[in-house]
């Protein structure tokens, strides 16, 4: 898997972007996260965002971390708030979200971020379970679905 680091506007980003929306309707009924993004969010230094190609140069996973503080959506000052965590089903197994994550976790640390939170949902077990036993924790519910029961807040610190 190669890594590569890449505009959250960039077109396989947008195409994996599109995928990971379906799937969240799929699992939710909901039209997708409705999360705001902004593609400069993942603009160094205030995040990255991350594409894995397959020995074929095909796009077959992505994730990016952006910086957050203290906020009225109940983060905190040093926080890396991990965004769009995917993996395209064909790949899904082979350990290729274990290795994008510490990749993001990695790229957030040397940024001076102090602490990697994520928001989940009930509806997806296996990113539940992927969190949790690479060492994330519970934590207070932040950013737009924290009034949802179905959401999920988890953190790590870096």
């Amino acid at each position: 898997m190669n890594i590569r680091r890449v505009s959250f506007d960039h077109p396989d980003a947008v195409k994996l972007n599109d995928e990971v929306q379906a799937e969240y309707h799929e699992r939710y009924g909901d039209g997708g996260d409705a999360t705001p993004l902004d593609p400069t969010d993942f603009d160094p230094p205030n995040g990255v965002y991350f594409i894995a190609y397959d020995a074929l140069d095909r796009p077959v996973a992505t994730g990016g971390w952006r910086r957050q503080d203290q906020n009225g959506e109940g983060n905190e000052d040093g926080d890396a708030e991990l965004k769009r965590m995917y993996v395209i089903r064909e790949m899904r197994g082979l350990g290729l979200a274990r290795r994008m994550l510490a990749a993001l976790e990695d790229d957030a640390r040397a940024a001076g971020r102090t602490r990697m939170v994520l928001e989940t949902g009930t509806q997806q077990p296996e990113a539940i379970a992927l969190y949790t036993s690479s060492g994330y924790e519970p934590c207070a519910k932040f950013g737009y679905y924290r009034f949802h029961e179905a959401s999920r807040c988890y953190a790590k610190a870096l």
